[in-house]
């Protein structure tokens, strides 16, 4: 609940007054524009989107198809979600349980607002996406960090500790898999698990997966999708911005029962009212022939993560594990505890855009996040300054 003691110099809600600026964007907004600087803050490939999507877009623009949508999104496209997620996951979801959303933090958002009241909470693993606890706050919500744990090579989940954190007034436990930033997947095992304790105890689970496929060494991620019934209290969030390199698109779709439908309509209606209509239409030729570029990427991302990995185990005052998805390094230094104050200076002095781990959580405090979505020579470049500006 907000507190009225508390001065209220802009008139604002409380919520809004205190709620900081993502240490992502105060590194990166202070350094944009900057010469040489190499910006590995960011959560984007370096590539453009595929020319084939561009094309449909600019088809579709062509062909007049600038108007309003349906609020849940163009039937064809929810048809080819609902089509691309069942034969992905080997389980039958039908359209109805599709909603397209105009990018996958509005899909966040909206999951967000369907569930948290001022009081309420959500349990959610840590280090996590900032925006994740951001919306949370936005709504009132309180949002409890279960930390994982770092083995040395891995990073694991205590699922019984996740499970300890519910109490009577949480609404929601929150996965992030494949994780930002630290690259770890939930074992299917896990996510069985846990399915079933949210069913015990009436919870919703939400489940971030806009990194489905980018993961090593297998199609896609496990999925909460391939375990759990039709009418499960389930809310899945993906997007089309990672696979298909259309992070300025904003694109992106919820999968839940289908009895949120409705709700969800309403609701989307209030936000957006809907994504624009030839980004969708652009989204359908993403989806029926983007297969080959996906696989292309993920094998380029490996050979990245691969390189990056080994040049930083290599480093003495060095800790980090190998990630099995998504596209980051996430990494601790020795005797560094003042992480948002590094990486303004290391950006200053060595032009390498780093995100400070503490913009994840206060206990990442003294970790760091690289974004290894790039070429190999300027990953090379790039590390080549860090392991410089350590030394010094």
């Amino acid at each position: 609940m907000e507190n009225s003691t508390v001065t209220n110099t802009l008139g604002l809600r409380l919520a809004i007054e205190r709620m900081p600026v993502s240490r992502i964007r105060e590194v990166a907004n202070k350094s944009m524009g900057l010469a040489d600087v190499i910006p590995l803050w960011f959560g984007e490939p370096d590539v453009e989107t595929p020319q084939f999507i561009r094309d449909a877009a600019v088809q579709a623009l062509a062909d007049g198809e600038t108007f309003y949508t349906p609020n849940r999104g163009v039937p064809e496209l929810r048809t080819a979600l609902a089509a691309y997620s069942s034969a992905l996951y080997g389980v039958p979801i039908g359209e109805d349980r599709i909603t397209v959303t105009a990018s996958g933090m509005s899909a966040m958002m909206l999951a967000h607002q369907l569930l948290i009241e001022p009081g309420s909470n959500i349990v959610c693993p840590t280090p996590q996406w900032p925006n994740v606890k951001g919306t949370v706050d936005v709504l009132g919500g309180d949002f409890r960090s279960v930390p994982l744990n770092f083995t040395g090579d891995d990073w694991e989940l205590d699922l019984d500790a996740l499970c300890a954190a519910v109490d009577d007034k949480t609404r929601m436990i929150f996965v992030n898999s494949p994780g930002n930033p630290t690259g770890w997947v939930m074992p299917r095992e896990q996510q069985k698990r846990l399915l079933q304790y949210c069913r015990e105890q009436g919870l919703w689970l939400v489940a971030d997966e806009v990194y489905a496929r980018i993961v090593y060494g297998m199609k896609h991620a496990p999925s909460f999708l391939e375990h759990a019934k039709p009418d499960d209290r389930l809310i899945v969030i993906n997007s089309f911005s990672k696979p298909w390199a259309m992070t300025g698109w904003r694109l992106g779709w919820l999968t839940t029962p289908g009895r949120l439908g409705e709700r969800l309509e309403i609701l989307n209606e209030f936000n957006v009212a809907g994504a624009s209509t030839f980004v969708q239409l652009a989204g359908i030729v993403a989806l029926r022939d983007g297969e080959d570029f996906i696989s292309q990427q993920v094998a380029r991302y490996q050979n990245a993560r691969d390189y990056v990995y080994e040049r930083l185990v290599e480093h003495t005052r060095i800790r980090v594990a190998r990630p099995r998805g998504a596209f980051y390094a996430f990494f601790a230094i020795e005797g560094i505890e003042d992480d948002l104050a590094f990486c303004q200076e290391l950006v200053k002095t060595a032009k390498v855009g780093l995100v400070p781990g503490s913009a994840f959580g206060a206990s990442q405090e003294g970790w760091l996040r690289l974004c290894f979505a790039s070429e190999i020579n300027t990953l090379d470049k790039a590390l080549t300054r860090l392991e410089e500006a350590i030394a010094a």
